[in-house]
């Protein structure tokens, strides 16, 4: 980066390398795994669970080189932020940044082989015998390798070029809209209409923010009364929805490794079979799941503690409220039911479509097309955000 700040065309420079990242990813996601049986999976049809799951994950099928995508990633990243809660909790000492990313490192390489033998039973090989063990074994290696090298694309991509991961989940996105719309594009009028909606309502609350009225001791001039603190109606975006996918992930992880320790238990199996989301009770987790995490990454994210601890120290206070307890508790109060009502829109878009699947109104693989388009929306708007902000950046940089 310190290079790049020394060149005329700074942003064209970072749209250059993340151009370069997302091909090398899209390459990455056509390389088969070895000894696959690639013929097999190409009338395979997909339903809600993988079509979700594609977001996070690096092809539909999952037999390519970057079958986990970055679903590991995630994973550790939950993990990481409840071992962080938790560190916080027992003791001040912070945690030096070098030991935290060594620990989710670990934890990666942990899912990553997890996942791998959990997915490589599944897969479907041309080989038979003893071939079939060792083509496995390849396999398993060569996902976790794929881990690896898309965790290095998207630190790449993070300090070199626009957008960080999410360019990668906005390709698997686009790739999982684009190949539904090809095969269905007959039947896509009625998810068409509810992903019509989705993206509105996207647009809407990403653009949309709640002002609280702020008295700033330091300002006595006419822009006094137009100081205000601002929230987003969408307060950390469409990444409970992403999220949520990979605490789902992480959910059937530690079912199917409770089922390899206790194979005779039926409470286990019985969870096992209905943790799948074209199943009633796997919805409803998946609901549940996405609420508590929006209202959870809301409060970590935008902290109202913090927000009322500085405004106690700067001596700034909210309109009619007293700053400390009472500035918390009013601001954790407003951001209960703004995150409440960001997580009922999104489960709103997420449910129905899921609901008309188990009626067989609507096709397996038609029921992620709203929650695709808006998960499209809230990335496309962010992106846009974070492009506004370079070309920003490059027009003062003269300056600076």
């Amino acid at each position: 980066m310190q290079r790049l700040k020394g060149k005329k065309y700074f942003i064209e420079y970072k749209l250059a390398y993340t151009a370069i990242i997302i091909l090398v990813y899209i390459l990455g996601r056509n390389i088969p795994l070895h000894s696959v049986d690639v013929s097999a999976y190409k009338a395979a049809s997909g339903n809600a669970e993988i079509m979700l799951m594609q977001a996070i994950g690096g092809d539909v099928n999952q037999y390519s080189l970057f079958a986990l995508g970055l679903a590991p990633l995630m994973i550790s990243s939950l993990l990481m932020l409840i071992v962080m809660s938790c560190w916080k909790i027992r003791t001040k000492v912070k945690m030096s940044p070098k030991k935290m990313k060594d620990i989710q490192l670990i934890l990666i390489l942990i899912i990553s082989v997890f996942q791998a033998l959990i997915r490589v039973q599944e897969l479907r090989f041309d080989v038979i015998g003893k071939l079939l063990f060792t083509a496995r074994i390849t396999a398993a290696v060569e996902m976790v390798t794929g881990v690896m090298l898309v965790m290095w694309l998207t630190e790449r991509n993070k300090k070199y070029g626009l957008g960080g991961q999410v360019v990668l989940i906005y390709i698997n996105i686009i790739d999982g809209i684009m190949k539904t719309v090809m095969r269905y594009n007959t039947e896509t009028l009625l998810p068409l209409c509810v992903s019509i909606v989705a993206l509105f309502a996207t647009l809407i609350m990403e653009g949309s923010e709640l002002r609280i009225p702020m008295q700033r001791i330091s300002i006595y001039n006419v822009y006094a009364d137009k100081n205000y603190l601002a929230i987003k109606l969408n307060p950390v975006g469409v990444m409970p929805v992403m999220f949520s996918s990979a605490f789902f992930t992480l959910l059937k992880l530690i079912m199917s490794g409770l089922h390899w320790l206790f194979p005779e238990s039926e409470a286990i199996l019985r969870w096992q079979e209905n943790l799948v989301l074209t199943n009633p009770v796997g919805i409803g987790t998946y609901i549940a799941i996405l609420y508590f995490l929006t209202i959870g990454f809301a409060m970590k994210i935008i902290s109202p503690g913090e927000i009322a601890e500085q405004l106690l120290k700067s001596g700034d206070s909210i309109m009619n409220l007293h700053a400390g307890r009472e500035t918390r508790k009013y601001l954790t109060g407003k951001l209960c039911i703004i995150s409440f009502f960001s997580a009922t829109v999104m489960s709103v878009c997420l449910g129905i479509p899921m609901i008309l699947q188990l009626t067989g109104d609507i096709n397996g693989e038609l029921v992620m097309f709203p929650v695709s388009v808006m998960m499209l929306t809230g990335l496309w708007y962010n992106l846009y955000q974070e492009f506004k902000t370079v070309k920003s950046y490059e027009a003062y940089r003269p300056f600076i």
